[in-house]
């Protein structure tokens, strides 16, 4: 049975093949970069220096040194919500965060660091004007989602960060699930820092992240130790990258991550997401004439439904979907419990069915005409 992939807002799959081409480069043809000065090391360094700039060239960056890599989004958003927030600040986040960010927000809120607000629902989404009318004078940051992992719902963060911009409040973007299908200009939107995934819409591999983080602000430092630079101090360099990189750095991810974004630059983001939209809109009309299917991502969405079935559990909807059909979804929570609660799934979650780059219409169909068959 041929499998059909329908769970790209995990990971993205399969990758280009120029990435496991890099990254097999880098494996044979690489050393520690930074850390000495032969030939391997050098190569090293030359790959890392081609992602950056691949990189700052999709977010326009005015500067490559800009861009730090990191483990994932989860190891990004931390280094820059505890980077940016003091004692007594007041933090806006959302109903539709992931628990990266969430667990960070209410690790530090539980520990009397900060003060919490976190905004529901209106019409699906999550309204600039909210964020506007939770406003205290004390508030120091905003954190949000540029679109959910649940529902594929988007927000307005051009609006946001109008709105932080007036107030001179920071903003931290999750651009997880939009990193490689949204246009995120940081030069437009001036967030303090925003993180991504490197294996979603990146398509590169796991274990890779990216966080921008502003020229105007100066994160606290997160970790210290080696960086190949000024070894003679025993504090950690000011300068950016390596303020934030300490450790031996991932040379062989970062290498299929520089591929798989040169990959993006080439191919064109608009090209992959007038793609997506009309694969979503397709799978939602058939999805929306199933008998007993209750759908919870709302119009225009991005390419993430979550759906639930009358009669299955989203966990046993999912094992038969493998089972029977081939189609490889993924059921429950998501990571994000609020966005549950605010959608009314919680505890028992929904089946998460999500389209990417090599989706096509003959599987979206095959996706439809399952799903009818199951709700018979």
């Amino acid at each position: 049975m041929k499998q059909l992939y329908f769970d790209h807002a995990a990971t993205s799959w399969p990758k280009p093949a120029a990435v496991p081409e890099a990254m097999m480069l880098a494996l044979e043809q690489s050393g520690n970069p930074g850390r000495s000065g032969h030939s391997l090391s050098l190569g090293a360094a030359r790959f890392i220096h081609k992602a950056r700039h691949a990189v700052s060239k999709l977010f326009n960056a005015a500067n490559s040194t800009q861009i730090v890599f990191t483990l994932n989004a989860t190891d990004a958003l931390n280094m820059a919500i505890k980077g940016l927030v003091r004692p007594g600040d007041h933090v806006i986040t959302t109903c539709l965060e992931h628990n990266s960010v969430l667990r960070p927000l209410y690790a530090l809120k539980n520990a009397g660091k900060i003060e919490l607000t976190v905004l529901g629902l209106q019409n699906g989404t999550i309204q600039p004007e909210q964020f506007a009318a939770a406003l205290r004078p004390t508030t120091a940051l905003i954190v949000t989602t540029h679109a959910s992992n649940v529902t594929g719902a988007v927000i307005d963060i051009e609006a946001v960060s109008e709105i932080c911009q007036s107030r001179g409040i920071k903003l931290v973007l999750d651009c997880a699930q939009t990193g490689g299908l949204l246009p995120i200009d940081v030069q437009k939107l001036k967030p303090a820092a925003m993180a991504c995934s490197g294996h979603k819409g990146l398509l590169g591999p796991q274990g890779t992240g990216i966080l921008y983080v502003s020229p105007e602000v100066e994160l606290a430092f997160w970790r210290e130790g080696g960086t190949g630079s000024i070894s003679h101090e025993l504090h950690q360099p000011e300068f950016m990258p390596a303020r934030l990189e300490a450790g031996t750095p991932n040379t062989i991810g970062i290498a299929g991550l520089g591929a798989a974004v040169n990959y993006l630059n080439e191919l064109g983001r608009e090209h992959l997401r007038q793609r997506e939209a009309a694969l979503t809109e397709r799978l939602r009309a058939g999805l929306q004439q199933v008998p007993g299917l209750t759908l919870y991502s709302p119009p225009n969405s991005l390419g993430v439904l979550s759906v639930n079935l009358e009669g299955y559990d989203s966990a046993e909807l999912s094992v038969v979907l493998e089972r029977q059909y081939g189609i490889l979804t993924r059921p429950g929570l998501h990571c994000a419990p609020l966005a549950h609660k605010a959608i009314g799934t919680y505890p028992h979650g929904t089946t998460r069915i999500s389209v990417g780059y090599t989706t096509t219409e003959a599987e979206v169909d095959a996706v439809i005409e399952a799903f009818m068959e199951l709700g018979k």
